[in-house]
């Protein structure tokens, strides 16, 4: 005879326990060496900057950007970009001589797929005229400001209507008006 299964109840802590969080990679699910890795090499770009990354940097620290920040050479899932303002889900990458395109637009493509819009600025752009390369970074912060409003007031619209809650006032009041 073969043996035949019975129907068991679990151990509830193993049925009601939530999944693990992930405490590394922020749901990148990225590995934790390949994260250190990462995080090393950004540190190391950071020592290291081009004169372009060095010059944009200096006139990022001494503008008034208000909330909004630039991390120099952030980890942004597996990628590093030059510049991330991770309030605006903006990313700003400088084009360097002899960088590899299908690597770069696969890694914008990604960064793209998670709401994250990459903005390439040549860096002899940068170093020629540094004040047209800051109205364009000023025009693309707007238009993302513009396109958060937008995506915040759509799903305002969208999501289901609030139910009213009691009255305000006086609890007496809304007892008799039951």
């Amino acid at each position: 005879m073969t043996d035949r299964k019975t129907l068991q109840l679990r151990d509830p802590s193993e049925t009601d326990a939530a999944p693990a969080l992930k405490k590394r990679g922020r749901g990148w699910e990225i590995s934790e060496k390949r994260l250190d890795v990462l995080h090393e090499r950004a540190r190391e770009m950071r020592r290291d900057s081009s004169e372009a990354h060095k010059v944009l940097a200096a006139r990022f620290a001494k503008a008034d950007l208000g909330r909004y920040k630039f991390t120099r050479h952030a980890v942004v899932g597996s990628a590093i970009v030059d510049f991330n303002c991770h309030i605006l889900g903006m990313a700003i990458a400088i084009d360097e001589e002899g960088a590899d395109e299908k690597l770069t637009r696969r890694r914008d493509k990604s960064l793209e797929s998670v709401g994250i819009r990459v903005m390439r600025i040549r860096a002899t752009d940068i170093l020629n005229d540094i004040d047209a390369v800051l109205a364009r970074i000023t025009a693309g912060m707007r238009m993302r400001i513009g396109d958060k409003q937008q995506a915040r007031a759509e799903h305002r619209r969208n999501s289901a209507p609030r139910r009213p809650g009691p009255a305000r006032g006086n609890r007496n009041d809304n007892a008799e008006n039951r």
